[in-house]
């Protein structure tokens, strides 16, 4: 049973190496917004061992977990290539607290969107200038939302292609291919974190709630997105 596994495992992670080319091969330059989460580690494994001409970048928010910052240390040593890290803009993270305060976005949902404008869309927007798409690591199960997401979607609001080769994947998949490969991954899942973002905004969450549910968990369920993911329906491809 464990090498059935283990095979269909690998058949998986070649199928997203396939993808990836494939996308490479279609649509140009790509780079992955890179989250340091669980999936993020299966898809940085893929990429940096295989694929090394898609780049790779991460937003430091400012309000990250120091466990995050060691894993992206780790992550940079393991593979002995540079993950870009790309900051909000100086000037307008100060007007942003001056306004709200330092932790005004748990007053309204307008002010939290604008944190993460500020703090994680913004330097979105600087890091993928250039490219020809962006990959993403979209789980259907994650939410009702992502479960909606197409494999490769043209990203009419920031005007490229949207890859999620991670779509049909499990969680458990992510963890089993995880631990096979011993890879580094963020303590913070062992401590019931599923969903790892900014300190102020994710909890762990309780036996019986969703997988998502410590993130912005003072929200209601449907505005549980940072704006990177919005859910429309998929823009026609171009031809």
């Amino acid at each position: 049973m464990a090498e059935l596994t283990a095979l269909g495992l690998e058949r998986k992670a070649a199928a997203v190496h396939a993808q990836l080319a494939a996308a490479l091969a279609r649509h140009g330059r790509l780079v992955y917004s890179n989250s340091l989460g669980a999936e993020a580690i299966v898809l940085t494994d893929i990429i940096a061992t295989q694929l090394p001409e898609i780049d790779m970048f991460s937003i430091d928010t400012g309000r990250l977990y120091e466990e995050t910052h060691e894993l992206l240390e780790k992550l940079q040593r393991r593979y002995r290539r540079a993950i870009r890290v790309v900051y909000p803009d100086a000037a307008a993270l100060e007007r942003l607290v001056a306004r709200q305060g330092v932790n005004g976005f748990y007053h309204s949902l307008e002010a939290r969107l604008e944190c993460c404008r500020i703090r994680k869309l913004e330097p979105f927007k600087r890091a993928i200038v250039g490219y020809d798409g962006w990959i993403t690591g979209l789980r259907r199960e994650q939410s009702a939302a992502r479960a909606a997401a197409e494999a490769v979607e043209w990203d009419a609001e920031h005007g490229l292609y949207k890859v999620s080769p991670l779509l049909e994947w499990t969680e458990a998949e992510v963890w089993q291919y995880i631990r096979a490969r011993r890879l580094p991954y963020n303590p913070l899942h062992d401590r019931q974190f599923p969903s790892i973002g900014c300190a102020p905004c994710t909890r762990a969450i309780q036996p019986g709630e969703s997988r998502r549910a410590g993130r912005w968990w003072w929200e209601q369920p449907e505005t549980r997105e940072c704006g990177l993911h919005p859910r429309v329906p998929p823009a026609a491809l171009p031809a």
